[in-house]
């Protein structure tokens, strides 16, 4: 065990030239706080936040700690400032206050911070270990568009950066969107625009909402909008004409963020939004975009939107894997314990109902609330089967798996060995019409769209075109057992 001995005056200068391994008593504590902070928060956490946080200067009863940002310097301040002081505390009883600087870029200074920016007292007792709620940001005066009255859209501060979950299938999104929130002021991006895209549920307007979060707590002018609160903004600037004050005010931020950009419609919509991203993007500032699909799939988008998209980093998040919902079940059950402090589930059990729930993270989340309401209301013990009882119309009437045209055109195109690009087109020869029909048929068979937006999604072709495709390949599978068995085959590809 660590035993407690005041620092001398040599110890306390933290020489970062001396070679790894030499016996400094101030250096040696601090890589013990680092793997306490590590097994308490995770890899993954710890790796966010706590990588670049240097040890400057040890002189009891004050530990200065440096970051290179501004930002984190504030976010740690706010969420695990009090978490570093009781373990420094508990290595060393003389150590009972912190201070968090901004290192300078360039040569390293001679360790000494003439005032600390933060001091903070052990806390007593000692700090559970549990993931810090994120705390919400100092209001700014002002929206960059309330001189028109048109505010962005609300940031829900339970979506915050740190309360989300990162695993395999989002870690690249992650890494983008903190390399974002970690630029200084005035950095020309280094993705431009940054396009994350995800099926529903699995997290992206979650990273939207915290890295919009974290860029205003770091004093960025950001503004988030849905595309609809965009539409209705550009909208109402026509109808107020005002044009000219809406474009000027988007110009005039630091981040724009986009979401849901698939509901973008329109060609005077698409065009105002294509000239936001050129202004932006040519001024040097940063735009983050999210949507359901890739740049290529928005088929309602524009060549010249879609092209502009595609030209920074396009990111896609996965399905979540058994470790990632198993992550995101445990902070849900911690977060609940807000309400129900007694509320405790099992290992076994967590690891059940993340086997079970395997759709987007809302069902995860609907998951803990019904584990959250047996426990309320019954008071029974929840074991497995109590939880499958509770979570039961999740799994029981789940429905299959959303199959999308773009997914159909793509398969078929793979399987018959033709390009996406040659079902989309007006050629006639036979090695492209089969595959065409047969991705017509899948379409209508598979999903809810009407005959004519087929039509449309198949390189604006009527829908009686797409009906005598139907017709034909019904036909068709009634006399070829062959054929009858492929189009299966396609089908449970589609449906897995």
């Amino acid at each position: 065990m660590f035993k407690p001995t005041p620092f001398t005056e040599a110890e306390v200068a933290v020489d970062h030239s001396v070679a790894a391994g030499e016996a400094n008593p101030a250096i040696l504590v601090w890589e013990r706080v680092q793997r306490r902070l590590r097994a308490e928060l995770g890899e993954d956490v710890y790796t966010s936040w706590f990588k670049c946080l240097e040890l400057a200067e040890v002189r009891a009863p004050l530990v200065t700690l440096s970051v290179p940002t501004k930002f984190l310097r504030n976010w740690i301040q706010q969420h695990f400032a009090e978490r570093i002081a009781a373990h420094f505390a508990r290595e060393n009883a003389e150590l009972s206050r912190i201070s968090i600087v901004v290192r300078v870029v360039g040569p390293r200074p001679a360790p000494r911070v003439a005032e600390p920016q933060l001091s903070v007292p052990v806390a007593r007792p000692a700090v559970p270990a549990i993931e810090p709620q994120p705390v919400a940001a100092e209001p700014r005066k002002r929206d960059a568009l309330d001189d028109s009255g048109q505010v962005g859209s609300p940031l829900d501060k339970r979506l915050a950066l740190g309360a989300f979950q990162v695993g395999r299938s989002n870690i690249m999104a992650h890494a983008a969107a903190m390399q974002v929130v970690q630029a200084r002021p005035g950095e020309m991006p280094v993705f431009n625009p940054l396009y994350v895209h995800a099926s529903v549920g699995l997290g992206k307007t979650h990273l939207l909402q915290g890295a919009a979060q974290a860029i205003e707590a770091a004093g960025r002018r950001v503004l988030y909008l849905t595309a609809e609160r965009f539409m209705y903004g550009f909208a109402a600037s026509l109808k107020a004409q005002n044009a000219l004050a809406f474009k000027e005010q988007l110009r005039g931020i630091d981040v724009l963020v986009i979401d849901d950009a698939q509901f973008l419609h329109g060609p005077k919509i698409q065009q105002e939004f294509c000239h936001t991203l050129n202004a932006l993007i040519d001024a040097g500032r940063q735009v983050i975009v999210a949507a359901d699909r890739a740049p290529a799939d928005l088929e309602s988008l524009e060549e010249r939107v879609q092209s502009r998209l595609a030209g920074g980093l396009v990111v896609e998040i996965g399905a979540l894997d058994d470790a990632l919902r198993i992550k995101i079940l445990e902070s849900r059950i911690q977060a609940a314990r807000v309400h129900l402090p007694g509320f405790d589930v099992a290992p076994e059990v967590v690891a059940h109902v993340a086997r079970l729930v395997t759709t987007n993270g809302r069902d995860l989340e609907g998951a803990v609330n019904r584990l959250l309401a047996h426990a309320t209301l019954t008071g029974g013990t929840l074991d497995i089967p109590a939880a499958e009882e509770a979570i039961r119309d999740l799994i029981r009437h789940r429905e299959p798996r959303r199959v999308k045209i773009e997914d159909i055109q793509r398969l078929v195109a793979n399987h018959y060995n033709v390009s996406r690009a040659d079902i989309l087109s007006s050629r006639r020869t036979a090695n492209v019409v089969r595959p065409r029909q047969i991705a017509m048929f899948l379409a209508k068979s598979l999903t809810l769209r009407s005959l004519p937006e087929i039509g449309r999604r198949f390189g604006g072709r009527d829908h009686t075109t797409v009906l005598h495709a139907v017709r034909k390949i019904e036909g068709m599978v009634n006399a070829d057992t062959e054929l009858a068995g492929e189009i299966e085959h396609l089908k449970r590809m589609l449906q897995e």
